[in-house]
């Protein structure tokens, strides 16, 4: 290693107080470190270690998420299922029970789509999943910077290589917390989709000011290409004498 470099070094990832904080309740970002840049090798592993907590913090919220969602999706989907084939079986025996089995069957679907159990489940994998491929990309990234300061050509200075890492750091919390950002936003959407058109309807837009600051006419005026003539009088026959 060069010397006078920063020292950046793959950290434990099985200290006790290190797991207790993913043990959150909200996906809320761990408080950024402040320590002394006097020691450049220890600070960059601290800004590595609170990268790799809020990641895995972000992993442990939505696989957790999940749980509740994918039981409740299950048993929603099975009940549809359950009631479908029965009012199908008892079309023949019973329609007023068949029509109360089919309508129980459209009632677990709504359930399931109202409290969004299913998109909202696929959702909270598919987030973990993209979080735990961009913490395998900066383990990467951080043991190749390692590799380069140990193993490689000297080349640059120090502040250089502690600018390269602080950049690896910087990127990779960027792309967490757009992804975050975008599966709220997906969310958002999802949850406030039955109620947009109810929204967009009791919402009245305020009537902008006229450019001239002139007053509203009480009357409407007429339609273009059709002027309001005067009504004209028919004429009169002549009078008896």
């Amino acid at each position: 290693m060069r010397e006078g470099g920063p020292r950046v070094s793959q950290p434990d990832m099985e200290e006790p107080h290190r797991r207790a904080l993913h043990r959150q309740q909200d996906l809320r970002g761990l408080p950024f470190p402040l320590g002394d840049w006097t020691e450049p090798a220890e600070r960059l592993e601290e800004l590595y270690r609170w990268a790799e907590e809020s990641a895995l913090g972000t992993v442990e919220w939505y696989l957790a998420s999940r749980v509740w969602k994918r039981r409740g999706a299950r048993a929603l989907r099975m009940g549809a299922a359950l009631f479908a084939t029965a009012g199908a079986a008892l079309v023949l025996v019973d329609f007023k029970w068949a029509y109360a089995a089919l309508l129980l069957a459209a009632v677990c679907v709504g359930l399931d789509r109202c409290f969004g159990l299913t998109s909202g489940w696929m959702r909270d994998v598919a987030a973990a999943q993209a979080v735990q491929r961009r913490l395998e990309a900066l383990r990467f990234d951080w043991s190749s910077e390692s590799v380069r300061e140990v193993l490689g050509p000297a080349e640059g200075t120090a502040a250089e290589a502690s600018e390269r890492c602080l950049t690896v750091l910087r990127r990779f919390s960027e792309d967490i917390s757009e992804l975050v950002r975008t599966e709220t936003a997906d969310w958002m959407v999802d949850f406030r989709a039955g109620s947009g058109p109810l929204r967009t309807q009791s919402v009245v837009p305020w009537p902008s000011p006229r450019p001239d600051g002139g007053t509203v006419s009480r009357f409407p005026l007429g339609q273009a290409g059709r002027p309001n003539m005067p009504r004209q009088r028919p004429p009169e026959g002549p009078r008896a004498s």
